[in-house]
């Protein structure tokens, strides 16, 4: 019976445990006398377990009694098992005995056979090697009988005798190896020697070749190479023979300076080099459509090694880069010869082997661009900064209003620093390793250029007072304004141009890669936002500036009180001056900045107004208020007097100058309104012009047309 299949007695349901409780894997003493305790006494937990002991008892004795029988039979079969088990003991002993000594023999006749194998494996060693010894000989002999004594004069063999050569030389090498313990000191030295005479004789057929030109021979020739795997020697043998006797000439100090075009001059004379000295043996190992042998790359092993060499030694002034111009020149100059050399690359492989070719990377590590970089840096952040570190004056707005237009600057700092952010790009200033380091210095003329914009809002003007009957206003107010309209329209510009800077940068941007132009847009948009951020900062300081042009002509509303008292003027019929001076600068304003920036200067008015027709509401209740109490007043002392004097109180004829007063302002504010319809901006945009009409309104009995 499985454990996991055991079932307990079924325990009394009055029983406070219950059966399953003691099968449980986790079932443990005291945590079923702690969880029982808690509803049920010791003393009742001890009478309870002894009745479910009780049939357990019964349980086990049910089961004995029900498998009695197979109890009886299973002892009863044990009956003569020892007996049986000593009578198989000696029989079994005797067979393993016997196995042993089989096993025994078969570990010796196996021990037996290895060792004749191994003796016959030495036996056949030595006869291949005696064999090899016989052979090595016959090929040393014939090889010196092809080449002739090492010693004599050098002598151009043909094609054919050195392909022989090869052969009996890869032979002779073959059999080397197999017998190279029976070689003595000289045979060795012999075929060291004919093996270099075999090398020299090739290299001198090769430099032949190469000067011939003839294409087919000097694939013949570099098969040789192959068949030996001297293809490194011919590399060297090309570079020291071919290659240094034409660079010499053109790479040095005097060629330099005496060369007209300079370093291009130079460059242009290398690349002569590849297209008619190595033309052909280009062409035979990397021209894909003519490629016949392989595993050379010339271009590679022997022509660029020399070239960077020379070019380090005796032309190091190219690398100094003290002279930015000189230098950016110089480098481009350079990696247009590098992008040529890449293009004769036909293969991944091959070009592969170009950029990771020390010589490679060592002459690209020549060229101090961080030192170019600190110096363009100084040059252009420099430039940015000798201006933006000025205080602003009328001397900062570069074009007046009349010259105003959608896609040029005003200020003279927006205009330097948008030349500086595309003077970074400029095909005489940029250079693609250093990408990282110009977009950083885009951003950082634009984060000046936000804090200068900034600064600017809180530096003071010269402070003037306005003359409040004068109708012209002084000049620094007005370029004050100026400049703000400015640096405002500005700020717009140069964050509309900064979410699509990728387009303004030009050819540059050709080269990057889809990842690169992701996070640069990204970057020019966040850089967009934050300079837009300003805007709201300038259009408050320009609603302030216009707000001072005209709340100060507001303080005439006081005397109109004085115009009408005991005057005994006429019924009012006309505005006053000081609505149409309040105004008047406004509608200049609109006037001139209209045509180009509608919504803009929308804007500006309707803050404007709205922050003057608060004034205007303000001043106008303080001057009905007055009106009222000194109307009061006079109407108690008319009383007081009319009663002394026995004469019975009657209502005045005519028109009062109180009410002339209020009539007044009736006709300044419909007038206001009226100018303010006449600026495009309703009732509705300006809020408190509703008030101001309704408060004039309450106060006075006559309704006047305007």
């Amino acid at each position: 019976m499985i454990e996991e299949d055991f079932t307990p007695p079924k325990a009394p349901k009055d029983l406070c445990f219950h059966e399953t409780e003691f099968v449980q894997e986790s079932f443990d003493t005291d945590h079923f006398l702690q969880e029982h305790r808690k509803n049920v006494s010791l003393e009742k937990m001890r009478d309870d377990l002894g009745i479910y002991l009780k049939i357990l008892r019964s349980a086990m004795i049910e089961l004995i009694n029900k498998d009695y029988a197979d109890f009886v039979n299973l002892s009863s079969n044990l009956i003569g098992l020892d007996k049986a088990i000593s009578n198989l003991e000696t029989p079994l002993g005797q067979l393993k005995e016997e196995v042993l000594q089989v096993r025994q023999c078969l570990d010796d006749a196996i021990g037996e056979m290895e060792n004749n194998l191994q003796k016959h494996v030495q036996i056949r060693e030595k006869k291949q090697s005696v064999h090899s010894l016989i052979r090595f000989k016959k090929s040393l002999a014939k090889l010196s009988s092809i080449l002739g004594p090492s010693d004599s004069p050098q002598i151009i063999y043909k094609p054919e005798v050195l392909e022989r050569a090869a052969t009996e030389f890869n032979q002779l090498h073959f059999h080397t190896n197999r017998c190279i313990s029976h070689l003595s000191n000289t045979q060795i030295n012999t075929m060291g020697e004919l093996d270099d005479h075999l090398l020299d004789s090739l290299n001198t057929l090769l430099a032949k070749y190469i000067n011939e030109k003839q294409t087919a021979s000097l694939t013949r020739c570099l098969k040789i190479y192959v068949s030996l795997e001297k293809i490194k020697d011919a590399e060297d043998l090309v570079r020291r023979k071919i290659v240094v006797p034409v660079v010499e000439n053109i790479i040095s100090e005097y060629s330099f300076n005496e060369d007209p075009l300079g370093l291009v001059g130079i460059y242009q004379k290398l690349e002569i080099i590849l297209d008619d000295t190595l033309k052909e043996l280009l062409e035979i190992t990397l021209n894909p459509n003519r490629t016949s042998v392989r595993g050379f790359n010339f271009l590679v092993n022997s022509y660029w090694p020399e070239v960077e060499q020379r070019i380090e030694d005796y032309l190091p002034i190219i690398f100094a880069p003290g002279n930015p111009e000189l230098f950016h020149k110089r480098y481009t100059e350079s990696l247009d010869f590098l992008m040529k050399l890449e293009n004769r690359c036909s293969t991944p492989d091959s070009l592969n082997r170009l950029k990771s070719h020390p010589q490679y990377e060592r002459f690209l590590q020549k060229w101090n661009l961080p030192v170019y970089y600190q110096i363009r840096f100084q040059e252009i952040a420099g430039t940015a900064e000798s201006i933006l570190a000025s205080n602003v004056s009328s001397l900062s707005i570069r074009r007046n209003k009349t010259s105003m237009n959608v896609d040029e600057f005003t200020l003279h700092a927006s205009c330097i620093v948008w030349d500086c952010l595309m003077r970074v790009w400029s095909k005489d200033v940029y250079l693609p390793p250093l990408l990282h380091r110009f977009w950083k210095l885009c951003l950082q003329l634009c984060s000046r250029y936000l804090g200068w914009c900034k600064t600017s809002l809180k530096q003071a003007w010269t402070v003037t007072t306005i003359n409040e009957t004068g109708p012209g206003l002084n000049s620094e107010n007005l370029h004050r304004f100026e400049f703000l309209v400015g640096l405002h329209t500005d700020v717009e510009k140069l964050s509309r141009r900064m979410s699509t800077f990728i387009d303004f940068i030009g050819k540059p941007a050709s080269n990057f890669s889809p990842s690169i132009v992701s996070l640069m847009n990204d970057c020019a948009e966040e850089t967009a936002k934050n300079l837009s951020s300003c805007l709201p900062l300038v259009t408050d300081e320009i609603a302030k500036e216009l707000l001072n042009h005209s709340v100060v002509h507001l303080k005439q509303i006081s005397d109109i009180p004085r115009l009408f008292r005991r005057t005994n003027r006429d019924i009012p019929t006309k505005p006053c001056a000081y609505v149409k001076r309040a105004l008047d600068f406004l509608i200049t304003v609109h006037a001139d900045y209209n045509s180009i920036i509608p919504q803009t200067v929308r804007q500006w008015l309707i803050l404007t107004l709205t922050s003057l027709t608060h004034q205007y509401l303000i001043s106008v209740k303080d001057v009905l208020t007055s009106v009222q109490r000194t109307e009061e007043s006079l109407r108690r002392l008319k009383k007081i007097r009319d009663k002394s004097a026995g004469v019975p109180v009657s209502e005045s004829q005519g028109t009062s100058d109180d009410e002339k007063i209020r009539i007044q302002l009736l006709i300044d504010v419909m007038n206001y309104i009226k100018m303010i319809k006449d600026l495009g901006i309703t009732e509705d945009d300006v809020e408190y012009v509703k008030d101001l009409l309704s408060t004039v309104e309450a106060a006075t009995k006559y309704r006047v047309e305007v």
